[in-house]
């Protein structure tokens, strides 16, 4: 079982270029033998384009996600992304997960936004969502969220083995990669894909760092900070084979 991981220059704006780009992603991952490509946070319409979320913002059944779903169906490939939700008045950072066939496997909205411009921007998401991919109950979780343990115990709790995490990581803080992301694999027996920009976006540099992470800590693949495009094999050990106890050990103190 592959899956890719594609660390992008961010579109900024630029829908058809970043639609262009998803298409090359997916051929290129379909001929590699991969079955779903992660891409980063808020790919539509750009992560540090505020004065975009709003006004570009789409909802789930709309022209961006019917897209994507084409895209993946004629490919042969699956892909989770990032993009501005707009619904019911609101508008979400959110996820979503297509299958090879088109098929949406999970849709998810980012509960913990991070810093004043995400905060005025979107709506926090108050819902986890799961599914079955490929053997593995699998997850969707953005950016910040990853950084906080209690996300990926609730998840491990709930049987959870893989989580696809698109983010836009600033430079400065190369730590989520190196030390966050790691720890919470093995913590909780995971799989993460974290998939991250590099560059710069209307004066916001991305850290990069990209990686897959299995449940031992150990990276399966890494990016530095330049565009890259990853492809692994997945771990398939489950938290009863992993040398990880802190799920079943764990002891709370009022």
């Amino acid at each position: 079982m592959k899956i890719g991981l594609y660390q992008s220059l961010p579109t900024d704006g630029d829908i058809e270029k970043g639609f262009s780009v998803v298409e090359t992603s997916l051929v290129a991952a379909a001929s590699a033998g991969a079955e779903m490509v992660v891409f980063p946070e808020l790919f539509f319409p750009g992560y540090n384009r505020p004065d975009l979320h709003r006004n570009l913002a789409q909802p789930v059944d709309g022209d961006w996600i019917t897209r994507l779903s084409e895209l993946t169906r004629t490919v042969g490939c699956g892909l989770t992304i990032g993009w501005a939700e707009a619904c019911n008045g609101k508008v979400y950072n959110a996820a979503i997960c297509l299958d090879q066939h088109g098929h949406t496997l999970a849709h998810y909205r980012k509960i913990q936004l991070f810093g004043e411009m995400e905060k005025q921007s979107f709506t926090p998401g108050d819902a986890y969502q799961t599914f079955e991919w490929q053997g593995q109950k699998a997850a969707l979780l953005i950016c910040y969220d990853i950084e906080f343990p209690q996300h990926c115990r609730t998840l491990a709790q709930q049987g959870v083995t893989l989580i696809f995490v698109p983010t836009a990581n600033p430079a400065g803080y190369e730590h989520v990669s190196r030390i966050f992301v790691p720890s919470r694999a093995a913590e909780m027996a995971l799989t993460i894909v974290y998939a991250n920009y590099c560059g710069t976006e209307q004066g916001l540099t991305y850290a990069g760092l990209s990686l897959i992470a299995g449940p031992d800590a150990a990276p399966l693949a890494t990016a530095g900070s330049a565009e890259t495009f990853l492809i692994a094999g997945l771990c398939t050990q489950t938290a009863s084979e992993s040398l990880t106890t802190q799920l079943s050990d764990y002891q709370e103190v009022q």
